[in-house]
C-alpha cells in the first residue's frame, strides 16, 4: 500500500522537538543507557582481552574480536524475515482502503505494507525489502477481530502518527537504549539496576510524551469515543489473550493437541462479563509491577484522561470482516502453537475448544495454586488451607505465606515484591477457596474461569478472586471467612 507523504506545510509540534537543554539531556541519556546496557559486554571482552595478553599467544587476542564478531553475526541474522502474513489489498480490499484513509488524513505517503500478526500486537517497524527502506504495520488478529472499524482506525492512526513523533535519531536511541537497558534487569542478578532504574525513570516521561500525542493524532482522525473505547478494548483483550489465549494451547501441548479454534473461543470468552471484570483487574495489577519505569506507555486511565475532544471521521461501529479470514485464522493458529516446527512423527490432534464441556474448560486454565498452598501449609482440605492463608491476612503475615507458595518473590525488586506477593496469593488462595465452596453446593457462573460461583441458596454471584484481593487490601478476612463457615461445616460432616 502507498500512502501520501506530508509537504511539510503543517507542523503540530512533536514531543520529539525540543531545543537546548531538553535536547542536550535527551542525547545525554541515551548514551549513558545505551553504555551501561553495553557494560557486561564491556567488562568480558575486557577480561578476556586481559587474559589472552598476560598468557596467551599475541595471537590470541583476537579472542575478543572474534566473540565481537560471532556476537555481532548473530544479533544481525536473529532479525530473521518478516513478522506475521501479509495483507494484500486485492484480497483485504476493506482493509486497505481504511488504511489508505487513515494515512491519507495524517498525510503519510511513505511505503507501506501491512500483516497481520498472531497475537495482539499492533506496531509500526521500519525494515528494508529488496534494497528500498519500507514501513510495516503489524496488526493483532484479536484485535482485527475484537475492535470496531472506528476503534481499528484510531489504532492505525496511533501507530503511523508515531512516524512524525518518534521520527529523530535522538528519540531512535532513547527508545533503543530504554529496551536494551531494561532486558538486562530482567535476570535475579541486577548489578546495574541503582544506576538504571534512575536513568529510565528520568527517561520515561518522554515516551509517555510522544505515546499521549499518537493518541491525540488518533483521537483527531477517529474521534475521542473510539480511541477511548480502542485503548480500554486494547488492554482488555491483551489480558484475556495472556490468561486464557496462551493458557489454553500450553495445556493442550502437553497432550499432543492444539486448540483449532482459539480465536473463536477467545471472542466468546471476551462476551463473558467475568472474563472481562477478571483481566481488567489483571491489567490493572500489571500497571504496578514496574518498579524500574521501563513501561513505555502510560497507563490506559491516565491515556484516556489525556485524550482531547474530537469528533472524527464517520467510521463504522462494527468489526470488519477479513475475506480471507478463515485462512489467516488458520496461519495464526499454527503460528501460536509453531506447529510448523513440529518435528518427525506427525502434527498434534487438533480439537475444539468450544466443543469442551465448562469444568474441561476451566482445568486448561487451571494452575498449580492449591497444590502450593497445600505444601506450604501442611494442611490436606481446601478450607482447612483457606482458613490458615485467611489468618495471615488477619496477623498481616500474609506476604511470608506468599514467598512460601513463590520462592523466587525474595529475589523480585522491592518495588514489585508487594504487588507480586498479591498476585501470587490471590491466585492460590482464591482458587483454594473455590474447591472449598464447590464440595458445598456452589456452582460455576462462567463456563470460562473457576473462580466466579453461583451460592446454592438465594443464586447470587461471587467473584472469589476479586474477594481475596479485596481482603488483603482492606486487612479484613471476614466476609471470606462468612464464606467458607458452611463449606468447613460440610466437611467436617463428612
Amino acid at each position: 500500500m502507498n500512502a501520501p507523504m506530508s509537504d511539510g506545510s503543517e507542523d503540530h509540534g512533536p514531543p520529539g522537538r525540543v531545543r537546548g537543554r531538553d535536547q542536550d539531556r535527551q542525547w545525554l541519556l541515551g548514551l549513558l543507557m545505551l553504555g551501561l546496557g553495553a557494560l557486561p559486554e564491556a567488562v568480558f571482552l575486557g577480561g578476556l582481552l586481559a587474559v589472552c595478553l598476560l598468557w596467551g599467544s599475541s595471537w590470541s587476542a583476537l579472542g575478543p574480536l572474534a566473540v565481537t564478531v560471532v556476537w555481532t553475526a548473530t544479533a544481525v541474522a536473529g532479525r530473521g524475515p518478516l513478522p506475521g502474513r501479509a495483507v494484500r489489498p486485492q484480497e483485504e480490499p476493506e482493509l486497505a482502503a481504511l488504511v489508505r484513509d487513515v494515512a491519507d488524513r495524517l498525510d503519510f505517503r511513505e511505503q507501506l505494507l501491512v500483516r497481520v500478526v498472531p497475537d495482539v500486537d499492533a506496531s509500526l517497524c521500519r525494515v528494508r525489502v529488496s534494497g528500498v527502506r519500507t514501513h510495516v504495520l503489524l496488526l493483532g488478529l484479536p484485535l482485527l477481530r475484537a475492535l470496531t472499524e472506528a476503534q481499528l482506525a484510531s489504532v492505525i492512526a496511533h501507530e503511523l502518527a508515531h512516524r512524525r513523533h518518534v521520527a529523530d535519531r535522538r528519540l531512535n536511541l532513547l527508545i533503543g537504549a530504554r529496551g536494551r537497558l531494561g532486558d538486562r534487569l530482567d535476570s535475579r542478578f541486577r548489578p546495574l539496576a541503582p544506576v538504571a532504574g534512575p536513568l529510565l525513570r528520568a527517561s520515561q516521561a518522554v515516551l509517555w510524551h510522544t505515546e499521549t500525542a499518537a493518541d491525540a493524532d488518533a483521537a483527531r482522525i477517529a474521534g475521542t469515543e473510539a480511541t477511548a473505547g480502542a485503548l480500554r478494548r486494547t488492554a482488555l483483550v491483551h489480558a484475556v489473550f495472556e490468561g486464557l489465549g496462551e493458557a489454553w494451547p500450553a495445556a493442550l501441548a502437553v497432550e499432543d493437541a492444539y486448540p483449532v479454534d482459539l480465536y473463536d473461543a477467545l471472542d466468546a470468552a471476551l462476551a463473558d462479563p467475568h472474563v472481562t471484570a477478571r483481566a481488567a483487574r489483571a491489567a490493572a495489577e500489571e500497571d504496578l509491577l514496574d518498579p524500574y519505569a521501563r513501561a513505555d506507555h502510560p497507563p490506559v486511565a491516565l491515556r484516556v484522561a489525556a485524550l482531547p475532544r474530537h469528533t472524527g471521521a464517520p467510521y463504522g461501529r462494527t468489526p470488519l470482516t477479513l475475506r480471507t479470514g478463515p485462512d489467516v485464522e488458520r496461519w495464526c493458529v499454527r503460528e501460536t502453537v509453531h506447529l510448523d516446527e513440529v518435528d518427525g512423527g506427525g502434527e498434534p490432534t487438533p480439537v475444539r475448544l468450544l466443543d469442551m464441556t465448562p469444568d474441561r474448560l476451566r482445568e486448561l486454565g487451571g494452575d498449580t495454586g492449591p497444590l502450593r498452598l497445600r505444601l506450604a501449609t501442611g494442611l490436606d482440605s481446601p478450607a482447612a488451607m483457606t482458613a490458615a492463608a485467611l489468618d495471615t491476612v488477619a496477623d498481616g503475615s500474609w506476604p511470608r505465606l506468599a514467598r512460601r507458595l513463590e520462592p523466587s518473590l525474595r529475589w523480585a525488586p522491592a518495588a514489585a515484591r508487594g504487588p507480586a506477593a498479591r498476585q501470587v496469593f490471590t491466585t492460590a488462595v482464591g482458587r483454594t477457596l473455590v474447591q472449598a465452596l464447590r464440595s458445598d453446593g456452589w456452582t460455576p457462573a462462567s463456563r470460562w474461569i473457576d473462580t466466579a460461583l453461583t451460592a446454592p441458596d438465594d443464586g447470587r454471584v461471587v467473584d472469589v478472586h476479586r474477594m481475596v484481593g479485596q481482603a488483603l487490601d482492606d486487612g479484613d478476612p471476614a466476609p471470606l471467612r462468612a464464606l467458607t463457615a458452611t463449606a468447613g461445616q460440610k466437611e467436617n460432616a463428612v
